[in-house]
């Protein structure tokens, strides 16, 4: 079960979300940083993720593409400013334009507290141009963490702990 906060982020430019997956930090942390786990969770509902790269380590850079339903592809970057394992990550996220320069930038931060068994995750994006891309980050990171506590709950059946 996963217990959900979306409370109203303080300002536009901040977005706060908070989980509680039935599953050890080690494993929550893994799906963060193994493009293996990444490609499965990390896009909205009918999206693929058909390339994930990166290191996870500070200052490591990661780049993924997200395939839209119709084929169009949207592709992101950013560097690992921060990684302590199964506790921090903050990386920027840097969405590329269609010419594959780079559009609006933020930093996410996403912290990992273990609950005996259980992983608090809360996640925060700071640095939006508007509260229309906050909202629509917001709905979008929603469904990635859907499909996040699926695939988490798959692994932690198959025994699978990071």
């Amino acid at each position: 079960m996963v217990r959900k906060n979306n409370a109203p982020s303080p300002t536009p430019a901040e977005l706060i979300l908070t989980r509680v997956f039935n599953a050890p930090c080690s494993l929550v942390f893994a799906c963060w940083t193994d493009n293996r786990h990444l490609q499965h969770w990390s896009a909205p509902h009918g999206f693929a993720m058909p390339h994930a790269e990166g290191k996870a380590e500070t200052g490591g850079h990661y780049r993924v593409c997200m395939q839209k339903p119709d084929g169009t592809q949207i592709w992101l970057h950013g560097v690992y400013q921060e990684v302590v394992p199964n506790k921090k990550l903050v990386m920027t996220h840097v969405w590329e334009q269609e010419d594959g320069s780079p559009g609006e930038e933020t930093l996410v931060t996403v912290l990992f507290e273990d609950l005996g068994g259980k992983t608090r995750m809360t996640m925060l994006q700071t640095g939006f141009e508007s509260a229309a891309s906050r909202d629509g980050h917001g709905e979008g990171w929603g469904e990635c963490f859907e499909r996040l506590e699926v695939l988490l709950s798959k692994l932690s059946n198959m025994g699978i702990k990071s």
